[in-house]
């Protein structure tokens, strides 16, 4: 009787010996990085010689400041849904990575960023550039981790690149010693990572609050969801629509979530906040069930917790357990991935229409279209608005841009009047509002998705910022759209200033150079315009040009962003002026 040959055994793959320096390169390729953002210096130099060796392999973008590195890569990471990687050598290139960090570990933005250390034996010694990395970036980061013998770090970076997207993502730091880059080693192979001793990205689902949940939406006479950045975060944004459409429920989102459902859907009444539309803050007080849905009920959300949406049962479906119960009490918790929470619950979920809870957003929209947004959008004064730019831009570009905005008034303006129609079209700084982040972010995000057309819109403080990275704009030669709405004030604190310290103004008038001309000495083309005929071409000829574009709009200097809730009040008491 014949019997089968037993296949041999698969041979491991054959050592050969590397330095710790090219295992770093080896292990981002096995990963699938394309893209790195850094800076090179003394400390990290090792793993950008063994770099020089694989650069048709790994594209290097050499910044102008580890910030705008680190800010490239978290624009990177939110156009693309790939891991950001950054580059900084040791002492202030590594501290310079600090905003950022705490940027994208409030964002959740899942980032890598490699930096370069004094040798072992100087550790503690305060050697020429070092710094204690570690125990300052360890309350910006998931994880964070000191190389000191090359023999780790495939393991190691098998592990930063795990705990950087797995769960809830965010970033990681990764410190190594120059010995570690410098010393040989014998490299059998990158395994990447799939598990972690007493790490469990995903809580498990327990379909007892799954139906518990949809009890409480099938009873609602008057459900409302709110949700974030979770839905495209689980990659859910077609099974959010799905639970949305089923359901007949009106949906509103934070500004970390626009764009998971298209901004002019049917069911998508508005933004929420501080300066979110009028119908949503208004009735969040008046639902009977609230399902919060990737979303961690931020400050600026919520505004006073102790009247926020007290009438109302609360569903929370989050991939982060800390997040549930935080803020807010909730009735009924749902851990969870929402790409696997949504399609249970919309499974039991009975369809229905809500056309008269519908209809009460349409009217307070209404309202605030009459109040608000008809001034804003066609203004009738004789200087140009924010929102009217936004306006025009939204024409020409039907949607399909990704905007990328900085912090502060021409932000919120951005935000409210937009138009979205793809998932990872709105990329901007949340929940630690970082002025200059959008310039470096706008280059990530460019190179994240270089098919699509990326508009940075940022106010003349903010601009100035992070204005070096024209630099990495003039040598990569990425295509970004610069739009700078300049209304000759840091406009946001002069807002609350005029409102609520008797328009004392202290030190908020702010002189800016030609950013014109100063775009033209990085070889950058550019236009500045101040009246309102001159506005769509202007437009037309930085979306239509070659390459980059930086276009100033001089905007009036004293307008405010409304309706506004203000600091202390709770949702219902939204002031339309």
């Amino acid at each position: 009787m014949l019997t089968k040959e037993k296949p041999a055994p698969a041979s491991p793959e054959k050592a050969k010996t590397i330095s710790g320096a090219e295992a770093v390169i080896l292990a981002l390729l096995e990963e699938n990085v394309e893209t790195v953002f850094g800076y090179p210096g003394g400390a990290i130099m090792p793993v950008y010689d063994a770099l020089y060796d694989y650069t048709d392999k790994l594209r290097h973008v050499l910044v102008r400041h580890e910030q705008g590195g680190i800010h490239a890569g978290q624009g990177y990471a939110r156009a693309s849904g790939k891991v950001g990687v950054v580059f900084a050598t040791s002492g202030p290139g590594a501290t310079n990575l600090v905003t950022g960090l705490a940027d994208a570990q409030i964002d959740s933005t899942p980032l890598v960023c490699i930096t370069g250390q004094v040798f072992a034996h100087l550790l503690g010694t305060d050697a020429f550039q070092e710094t204690d990395i570690l125990n300052i970036t360890t309350p910006v980061t998931k994880w964070n981790y000191q190389v000191t013998d090359a023999s780790e770090i495939p393991e190691v970076l098998a592990k930063a690149f795990y705990i950087a997207k797995s769960g809830r993502p965010g970033p990681v730091l990764i410190d190594i010693t120059k010995n570690a880059q410098l010393q040989p080693f014998e490299f059998t192979g990158y395994k990447p990572c799939k598990h972690i001793r007493s790490y469990r990205p995903k809580p498990h689902v327990r379909q007892e609050y799954i139906a518990q949940a949809a009890e409480l939406i099938n009873q609602a006479k008057k459900p409302f969801i709110l949700w974030g950045q979770g839905v495209m975060l689980g990659s859910a944004e077609k099974d959010f629509r799905a639970f949305v459409e089923k359901s007949g429920i009106p949906a509103a989102w934070t500004i970390m979530g626009a764009g998971a459902l298209p901004t002019d859907h049917p069911q998508n009444v508005g933004m929420l906040g501080m300066h979110g539309n009028y119908g949503p803050n208004v009735l969040t007080n008046e639902c009977d069930v609230l399902i919060a849905i990737g979303m961690r009920f931020d400050d600026r959300v919520t505004g006073r917790l102790d009247k926020y949406a007290r009438q109302a049962k609360i569903i929370h479906l989050d991939i982060d357990p800390t997040e549930i119960g935080k803020n807010v009490p909730v009735t009924v918790p749902v851990w969870g991935d929402c790409k696997e929470t949504l399609p249970l619950l919309t499974e039991l979920v009975e369809a229905q229409e809500h056309r008269e809870w519908l209809q009460q957003f349409r009217t307070y929209n209404n309202k605030e279209i009459e109040v608000v947004i008809q001034d804003e959008l066609f203004p009738t004064t004789e200087e140009m608005t924010m929102g009217e730019v936004m306006q025009q831009l939204n024409e020409l570009t039907s949607g399909d841009a990704i905007v990328v905005t900085d912090v502060g008034q021409h932000q919120m303006v951005a935000c409210r009047y937009a138009k979205l129609n793809h998932t990872r079209s709105n990329i901007t700084s949340g929940g630690l509002g970082t002025m200059g982040f959008a310039l470096p972010a706008a280059i990530g995000a460019k190179f994240g998705a270089p098919g699509r057309t990326v508009v940075a819109v940022i106010g003349d403080g903010g601009f100035q910022m992070n204005l070096q990275e024209l630099g990495t704009i003039m040598q990569s030669g990425v295509e970004v759209k610069m739009l700078i709405l300049n209304n000759r004030f840091l406009g946001m604190v002069r807002q609350w200033q005029e409102l609520f310290h008797e328009r004392r103004y202290s030190f908020v008038d702010i002189t800016s150079p030609d950013f014109v001309k100063v775009a033209s000495g990085y070889g950058i083309s550019g236009r500045s315009v101040s009246q309102r005929d001159e506005l769509s071409s202007a437009l037309r000829e930085m979306l239509s040009h070659k390459g980059s574009y930086l276009l100033e709009v001089m905007v009036t200097k004293e307008n405010n962003v409304f309706p506004m809730v203000p600091q202390g009040c709770s949702v219902s008491e939204i002031r339309l002026k």
